[in-house]
């Protein structure tokens, strides 16, 4: 009996797990599509930079986790756009010391082009 009852719990749990994951994922991604990508394309690169995870690693003039936002404007240009915006999004590791920086596949490249743009803003002159 115990181990009949154990089966139907565990079989109901699996059941009620996998349903909510399945709704949950198909919410979120319908969510994501119809919702969050046009309102955050028509933002700066400053805010979708606070919109996203990055100030846990980055600050404008203090290095953190990785280089603050002004190191980065001092060893990059305008020239190194692409680069960079291909970093938010693919990840990198290795310029900057040993830990790397996570990937952001949510970016599109366009909001890291603008994310780049505002950063270079930075330099010192």
């Amino acid at each position: 009996m115990r181990k009949l009852l154990l089966a139907g719990a565990i079989g109901l749990l699996m059941f009620s797990c996998s349903k909510k994951e399945n709704v949950s994922v198909d919410t979120v991604s319908s969510e994501k599509t119809v919702d969050a990508e046009p309102t955050k394309t028509n933002l700066s690169g400053d805010q979708i930079i606070e919109s996203l995870d990055c100030s846990g690693c980055h600050a404008v003039n203090e290095r953190m986790i990785g280089p603050s936002y002004q190191e980065i404007a001092d060893k990059y240009s305008d020239k190194d756009t692409e680069l960079l915006a291909s970093k938010i999004i693919e990840g990198g590791s290795g310029v900057w010391g040993n830990v790397p920086m996570s990937p952001h596949p949510q970016v599109s490249k366009d909001e890291a082009k603008k994310m780049v743009e505002y950063i270079l803003t930075l330099k010192k002159k």
